[in-house]
């Protein structure tokens, strides 16, 4: 039999890191595992990647709680005291299979996989600080009455912990949440200090965190540290919610090339602070910022960190730490028969919530096909959602990109549109961000959507009503666009603009890069699915359902 390098170094790590290795005499040896960025992924999903000395990328179904409920009972066969710990982001922008039920399907799987303890992300503040703490505590008293509560009739919160150093109540200048918790393990204490990024209030609709700080994440951290060492602790793990970027692979042992918003925090932590478990980037590493090992799981399941932590009990310091990320490959590990009836539960009650209807719709469907203008009704219809989504960001303007649009609407009988349908259309779960684009830099945009000489179009961004403009293909790269009015009115190239996208194309994802020069970003929590099937009910309320008569070009060609 054949072994890559790869394959042995994996094995390697593996019997390096598992809890029965041994360890020098007086020390103890702690095994984490952590997870960041979970998005609500109770299901397993492609995930591409190639490892350490892998010339091809492989494709695999990855992660899934029944996956990872697996791994981890086999991990805990190796080490009963093992530690699962998480980096925020856990819930929020996530399938409709968790967000239909505000989240709660995923918080109850966290706690049947034994999380203990979490930092919030920025996801966690979608819904408000009120929502945040009815998740942690319970209740049904919810700004979503028509999701709380919805999935088993009532909910008694989180098991596990959630952590805000940095998070304070302006009015009682008091911790919205508790800074740390101290789990022991081997007989050592460690305290897990959870953070979220300063840059929380930018990034999420200002009405649910009002009346919060989101202070400096090192100094919210290195402040604690007297605090704990009185109460008998020499270990200290942080838990953040700030991410960075490397060209590194996920697997590389260790890179030193870390870059981003997260370098500058990991500089100023105390240096008795040796572990930071990060998140937010959705980028998986083990990468050294001076004698600092930080840490990240890429996102949505899709892989583990594994690390060891080895303690010397007599000094009670931190004498080692390392690391493996750990690719959650479905069916690697023997079924956890808990995790699976969960999800099952889960799926039976998504199908049933599926099928239910949403609104009516004035046709049959309504169709993404594009016209000679590559504008379609659908596409119209969606960048009208959006724009209606994002009016309480202050949007005036929303785009959609073609290759978002998955499907054409489809109705059901009497033009009755269902949960599930309206999914088919917009399945990737993404979320909605509303920036400042100026008049010029929104030309510059339009210009992009051909990229260099050209003219073929990838499929336009579809426009919001009241916005229009003409383009000529005629005419070199750079100088197609003609026209541009929004209400009627020339756009002002000095003047800025509300613009309302998803998050993919709002990071400059589909060769859009003008979207992330944006200023003033709020990240809504929004789901253009939510978007979406919010629309459709407005319009039928309004009598105007969607689809019921043609839409006035938004979009013209110059022949």
């Amino acid at each position: 039999m054949k072994f890559s390098l790869h394959t042995l170094a994996a094995a390697a790590a593996a019997l390096v890191l598992a809890g029965c290795a041994s360890t020098a005499p007086g020390t103890a040896e702690i095994n984490l595992v952590a997870l960041n960025d979970l998005h609500g992924h109770l299901e397993a999903d492609k995930f591409t990647y190639a490892g350490v000395g892998e010339k091809t990328q492989r494709t695999v179904m990855a992660g899934g709680i029944d996956t990872l409920a697996g791994a981890l009972q086999a991990w805990r066969k190796e080490d009963r005291e093992l530690l699962l710990v998480g980096a925020g982001d856990m819930i929020g922008a996530s399938p409709a299979l968790s967000a239909m039920w505000a989240d709660e399907p995923t918080l109850g799987a966290l706690d049947l996989l034994g999380l203990q303890a979490t930092s919030v992300g920025n996801h966690e503040f979608d819904q408000g600080r009120l929502e945040l703490l009815r998740q942690q505590k319970g209740g049904c008293a919810s700004p979503r009455p028509d999701k709380a509560c919805r999935f088993d009739g009532s909910y008694a919160g989180a098991k596990f912990s959630y952590l805000a150093a940095n998070v304070i109540d302006a009015n009682t200048r008091k911790p919205l949440l508790p800074a740390y918790r101290i789990l022991e393990s081997k007989g050592v204490k460690i305290a897990f200090i959870g953070a979220v990024l300063q840059d929380t209030a930018e990034v999420v609709a200002a009405a649910g965190i009002a009346g919060l700080q989101f202070g400096d994440e090192a100094d919210a951290v290195n402040r604690l540290l007297p605090e704990l060492r009185k109460q008998g602790v020499g270990v200290f793990v942080v838990l953040l919610h700030q991410g960075g970027r490397t060209a590194s692979e996920f697997d590389k042992q260790y890179c030193d090339d870390l870059e981003g918003e997260l370098v500058p925090v990991v500089k100023k932590l105390d240096p008795a602070i040796r572990l930071v478990i990060s998140g937010h980037s959705h980028k998986g590493y083990l990468c050294k910022v001076g004698d600092k090992l930080v840490t990240q799981a890429q996102m949505g399941g899709h892989m583990l960190s594994r690390i060891k932590l080895v303690v010397d009990r007599q000094t009670n310091q931190l004498v080692d730490v390392s690391a493996r990320n750990v690719v959650m490959t479905q069916g690697a590990y023997p079924a956890d028969p808990r995790a699976e009836a969960y999800l099952a539960k889960v799926r039976a009650r998504g199908n049933a919530e599926l099928a239910k209807p949403v609104a009516k719709i004035g046709a049959a469907s309504v169709t993404r096909a594009l016209t000679g203008s590559d504008e379609s009704a659908l596409g119209n219809l969606i960048a009208d959602a959006t724009l209606y989504a994002g009016r309480p960001f202050g949007a005036q303007i929303a785009f959609m990109n073609v290759g978002g649009i998955r499907a054409t609407l489809e109705a059901g009988p009497d033009n009755v549109v269902s949960k599930g349908q309206a999914l088919a259309v917009l399945p990737f779960g993404n979320t909605l961000v509303v920036m400042n684009l100026t008049g010029a830099q929104i030309r510059a945009l339009l210009e992009q959507q051909w990229v260099g000489d050209k003219v073929e179009s990838r499929g336009l961004l579809q426009v919001s009503e009241g916005f229009s403009y003409q383009y000529d293909l005629r005419k070199p790269a750079g100088q197609r666009v003609l026209e541009v009015t929004l209400n009627g009115v020339p756009l002002d190239d000095n003047a800025s603009y509300r613009v309302a996208a998803n998050n993919f194309i709002a990071e400059g994802g589909d060769a859009f890069p003008m979207f992330a020069k944006g200023t003033n970003r709020a990240e809504t929590g929004v789901r253009d699915i939510d978007s979406l099937t919010s629309y459709l009910t407005y319009r039928e309320q309004q009598r105007k359902p969607a689809g019921l008569a043609a839409e006035q070009p938004r979009i013209r060609r110059v022949q």
